[in-house]
């Protein structure tokens, strides 16, 4: 693997504290354990040097805030309160990031808070690690970023926004990134949207003699 899962690449302006009450995580945590069931997110011993993958996030009701998964947290089968970051501003033209809560945001919270700010109507998003749909990418006329572009920096941000002026993705709500080893992120005006997408395409990408997310152990 050329990248190590896990590194934050933006200024992180972080305060250690336990999240707001209306920081509910009941639903954030219920499709993040099904995507761990999948293989989509997660840590295996066998995946990525045995680094974490993958992320989720919510947005706050009204705002541009929103719940992520934390950094690290990737070889827990269930996540709890604790691992959870709200992250309050998001500035990537500045390659910024605020947040509090238990732990300190996941490394891919710029992408994440570059889509809540391009849409309105995006509320959930899942960053998935699926080797299906990622290598079948240009037969599923996936958009993609650019394979020069790492995960979690401003010129990702900026290349979000450029396949949301220059492709499909809005209509589809799913993109590749090609030079992120698996990353697929998907992303909806509902978590249910958000992960019918992924589904939808790791079908599609099976039903073209796709290796399943299969793992033993």
């Amino acid at each position: 693997m050329t990248e190590q899962e896990g590194v934050i690449k933006f200024q992180l302006s972080y305060q250690q504290a336990e999240l707001t009450a209306a920081a509910d995580i009941s639903e954030l945590t219920a499709w993040r354990t099904l995507c761990v069931q999948l293989g989509m997110l997660g840590q295996h011993p066998l995946r990525y040097d045995n680094y974490g993958f993958g992320n989720i996030s919510q947005r706050l009701p009204g705002t541009d805030q929103f719940l992520i998964s934390g950094t690290q947290t990737g070889g827990k089968a269930v996540l709890t309160a604790a691992d959870y970051a709200l992250v309050s501003h998001c500035q990537p033209e500045l390659n910024q990031i605020a947040a509090t809560g238990p732990c300190k945001p996941s490394s891919e919270a710029m992408t994440h808070g570059q889509l809540y700010l391009l849409d309105p109507g995006i509320n959930f998003v899942i960053h998935a690690h699926c080797p299906a749909i990622w290598h079948l990418a240009n037969e599923l006329q996936l958009p993609q970023t650019a394979a020069e572009i790492p995960y979690g920096t401003v010129e990702m941000a900026a290349e979000v926004a450029r396949l949301f002026s220059a492709t499909t993705v809005t209509r589809q709500g799913i993109f590749t990134m090609a030079g992120h080893e698996d990353g697929v992120v998907t992303f909806g005006n509902t978590a249910a949207a958000a992960f019918q997408v992924l589904a939808e395409y790791y079908a599609k990408a099976l039903a073209l003699g796709a290796e399943p997310n299969l793992w033993p152990g």
